[in-house]
């Protein structure tokens, strides 16, 4: 499990995260700077959360206003952080 802390995160451009929006296999999202794996979510199904929101973006912002907080990610590997 250390060598796993001590690895480096790979850090994704927002260009980058575009990528990953679930149409090309791969299904990202941020949140304050984390990116976050949902590809194995039904709740992301075509890369889109219930018609309202794209992956391959920064939801920080978004979260303001869902429903929910941020722990709903907590179930969701963390692939790496939004570079600055």
């Amino acid at each position: 499990m250390k060598e796993l802390e001590d690895m480096k995160m790979k850090e994704y451009t927002l260009e980058e995260l575009s990528e990953f929006n679930g149409k090309n296999g791969k299904t990202y999202v941020v949140y304050d700077g984390q990116v976050y794996d949902v590809s194995n979510s039904y709740l992301w199904e075509d890369g889109t959360h219930q018609g309202l929101h794209e992956s391959g973006k920064d939801l920080t912002e978004d979260m303001d206003e869902a429903p929910h907080g941020p722990e709903v990610f907590k179930d969701y590997p963390v692939v790496g952080t939004l570079k600055k």
